[in-house]
């Protein structure tokens, strides 16, 4: 249990450690008794003798001496050269174990390679992982790596996780690697058993072309069905607005067209401008909500008119959009015909909206009245001669 307390605020020391100093390129931090200087920091963190733990960072550490205790590193390079009786702890881009460790190691980096001698086992994760011909373990080692060579010796067993896996060492337990490449393991390298965990693959599903003619028009019925209530709902309730709103398309719908296409552009670049202000905010949900509102409503509008040109002669309103509806939902199911046939609806719709709202505004309407009754004929006066009687 003590064993178990200890291994884990080992494992933590060196993760906070890790956090703290990676990238940094500050300089060696060391116990009190670390005769290293500012200077030498970043080439060369130990080369003296070592008691208790010891603390390393910089871009580039090198413990050369003897320490007598645990190890913790961190920087861009670090190199173990020394001989060292307890745990390492390290994580940089490349780490390199050339020297003794009398306990174990915990590694994580990019390259990890070992050519000294480690007593106990090693935990290690890499993306390359290389153990020497001269590098051994003395019991476990486990890991994951995307590429890993074991030339070396390990006292037990090997437990991995990797993309490709050369065994051309001595394991002297079993070998355990899961992986979807098998490995290539020299003969007589493992003495125990060798288990190769394939990765689970998702069951591949066949779909039969029926499946999706199926699928296809079940959308297709749905579009129907629920365009057709929209259109169905405008068309009784609002038919005056429809024609007035679609009166706009008839006479000049390219003039609708190109008001629909720049507001589309111009309205989310505003609204965004709003919302990042602090006092504009609210007024931007509020512009959001509405402009969602008139894109939504552009389909019943565009059905309603196109009902229009179909029929020559005037229909109810409903009759018309529901056609109308028709026709935009078969061709919406066209591929590619359909984003060119949505632009265009979104554009005319969003077009004959504005235009009608601004038609509608109230300073106009009081105006046009005004404008109204000035020329509207007062009553004449009979200037003709009386006849006489």
């Amino acid at each position: 249990m003590r064993n178990s307390s200890r291994t884990v605020r080992r494992i933590a020391l060196a993760l906070t450690l890790g956090v703290l100093v990676i990238g940094t390129g500050a300089g060696a931090v060391a116990s009190p008794r670390a005769p290293a200087t500012a200077a030498d920091a970043g080439v060369r963190a130990a080369a003296g003798d070592q008691d208790g733990p010891q603390f390393y960072s910089g871009v580039t550490v090198d413990v050369s001496g003897a320490v007598n205790g645990d190890v913790y590193a961190a920087g861009q390079s670090v190199t173990i050269s020394g001989d060292v009786t307890g745990d390492v702890i390290a994580a940089a881009q490349t780490i390199t174990i050339t020297g003794t460790v009398d306990g174990n190691v915990r590694l994580s980096g990019q390259a990890v390679t070992i050519s000294g001698e480690v007593s106990r086992s090693g935990t290690i994760f890499a993306a390359d992982v290389t153990v020497t011909e001269t590098g051994s373990f003395g019991d476990d080692l486990v890991g994951a790596a995307g590429d890993m060579r074991v030339a070396g010796t390990v006292g037990r067993d090997l437990m991995l996780s990797v993309g490709t896996l050369t065994v051309d060492g001595a394991v002297g337990g079993s070998l355990t690697y899961h992986s979807d490449r098998e490995a290539r393991i020299a003969e007589g390298a493992v003495a125990g058993t060798v288990q190769r965990i394939a990765p689970t693959e998702s069951p591949r599903v066949e779909i039969s072309p029926w499946a999706v003619v199926f699928g296809w028009f079940l959308g297709l019925l749905y579009a129907l069905v629920a365009f057709s209530l929209v259109t169905l709902v405008a068309g009784l309730a609002f038919p005056r607005w429809l024609d007035r709103v679609t009166g706009h398309l008839l006479p000049s719908p390219w003039k609708a067209l190109l008001v629909g296409f720049v507001a589309a552009i111009t309205v989310p670049i505003v609204l965004l401008f709003l919302l990042v202000t602090v006092v504009g905010a609210p007024l931007a949900l509020i512009g959001a909500v509405v402009w969602l509102a008139m894109t939504l409503a552009a389909f019943p509008y565009v059905a309603h008119y196109v009902g229009r040109l179909v029929f020559r002669d005037r229909r109810r309103p409903v009759v018309e959009s529901l056609l109308g509806g028709l026709i935009l939902i078969a061709a919406l199911q066209v591929p590619w015909l359909n984003i060119v046939v949505w632009l265009a609806m979104v554009c005319f719709g969003l077009g004959a909206q504005l235009l009608e709202i601004h038609r509608q505004r109230p300073w106009a309407a009081s105006r046009d009245s005004a404008q109204e009754r000035s020329e509207r004929p007062g009553p004449t006066e009979d200037t003709s001669p009386a006849s006489d009687s």
